[in-house]
């Protein structure tokens, strides 16, 4: 068997560090789902649906299409069709209609929307809370190696979607090095953003 197969094999799990890892990964991405889960139950909406108007409050318009949420959240455009159809209905988001493309739209936040989103935050709380306990040199290097692990998955088309500074067209980088081109700047690895306002995709 592949030593990939055996990750959840207790036995050969307690002597690899890196199916340690995933399982450790896999546990709290388990607690962030129920969290949102929790929070969504309490506002009357489903987590994906929670997910976009988080998206949408600080995104450019143009990400804020059904094409391009699917691809952000990994799910079918019907999923997100529907999703932002029940939103319209509770009346937290419009759509802006395409003026090049009848059949396109993008979804903008009504202030009801905008209400909503500013009471969202509190569900990541507790990972935030966990985190006071590291100090400065502990969250660099635990940052450093999420960045990575996202970035690596993403060149192997697993996540779709990154518009982290190590995939941009700004970016360089040599000895272990980064620089940003366009804010002509050295990129420590706490400057790394994982999701750029300004970010300009990598021409293939």
């Amino acid at each position: 068997m592949d030593k990939a197969e055996r990750i959840f094999d207790l036995e050969f799990q307690q002597e690899d560090v890196r199916s340690k890892i995933v399982v450790g990964l896999e546990r709290i991405g388990e607690v962030f789902r129920a969290l949102l889960w929790d929070y969504a139950k309490s506002v009357g909406i489903s987590p994906i649906q929670i997910q976009i108007l988080v998206f949408v409050a600080h995104h450019k318009p143009e990400y804020c299409t059904v094409s391009y949420l699917a691809m952000e959240f990994n799910v079918t455009k019907p999923t997100i069709s529907d999703a932002v159809k029940v939103l319209e209905q509770k009346q937290m988001v419009k759509r802006i209609d395409s003026l090049k493309d009848k059949r396109s739209y993008q979804v903008s936040l009504t202030t009801q929307g905008k209400n909503l989103v500013d009471e969202v935050y509190g569900y990541g709380g507790p990972f935030l809370r966990e985190l006071n306990n590291f100090d400065s040199s502990q969250l660099e290097g635990l940052y450093h190696s999420i960045t990575h692990i996202i970035y690596g998955l993403n060149k192997h088309g697993i996540i779709q979607v990154q518009r982290t500074c190590y995939a941009c067209a700004f970016h360089q980088s040599s000895d272990h090095q980064h620089f940003c081109t366009l804010l002509d700047k050295e990129l420590t690895t706490s400057n790394i953003r994982l999701d750029c306002p300004e970010y300009a995709a990598k021409e293939k």
